[in-house]
């Protein structure tokens, strides 16, 4: 016979499904009573305590790009300030490569000034909300680094490799599931 001996007491064996057929089979509860979630299993319980190491990195690259922010103010304003002086020198009038950077106003280069003032005040009022703030910090400092990257592009062409590259960075590591732990963290 093939189900063992017929003088068994205890009956036949039960019969086995091939597993991955039919409806999945559950572990029998205890005494009516649903099962305990396993440890861990609640939202919430892996909260970070110390900020992780690429939203520190993210952190770090804003200061960063706020140095650079200063470094373009004085690059900006020092030429505001030799053009608006060399734009009455005879001297000068002939010099094309002069002529060119003549056209711009001076105007428009005390406005750059300005605009990387704002950027840099922008940027540091980010980087220090990032012990503090919570998730709007986060889609904040997403925004101000992808715009960062942009503008890196355009019209800043040969300095500007530097910020799309780090504004890139900065998007990618508050951007990532480590971000979102610490900036979904819950504060009391």
């Amino acid at each position: 016979m093939s189900f063992g001996d017929p003088n068994n007491p205890y009956g036949q064996p039960p019969q086995q499904s091939a597993p991955g057929y039919g409806y999945p089979q559950q572990q029998p509860g205890g005494y009516g009573y649903p099962a305990a979630p396993p440890v861990g299993a609640y939202p919430g319980a892996a909260a970070p305590l110390t900020m992780p190491g690429s939203v520190n990195t993210a952190r770090v690259l804003l200061w960063v790009i706020v140095g650079l922010q200063v470094l373009g103010v004085a690059l900006f304003g020092f030429a505001a300030v030799s053009v608006n002086a060399a734009k009455n020198d005879s001297s000068v009038k002939d010099d094309a490569a002069f002529q060119q950077l003549a056209d711009y106003s001076t105007g428009v280069l005390w406005a750059f000034v300005a605009f990387a003032v704002a950027w840099a005040v922008f940027a540091i009022v980010l980087a220090t909300k990032f012990n503090s703030g919570g998730n709007g910090v986060r889609v904040t400092t997403m925004v101000f680094a992808i715009i960062t990257a942009i503008l890196g592009l355009y019209p800043f062409i040969l300095v500007g490799l530097v910020h799309t590259v780090l504004g890139i960075l900065v998007a990618v590591f508050v951007g990532n599931s480590n971000g979102s732990a610490w900036f979904n963290r819950p504060r009391y």
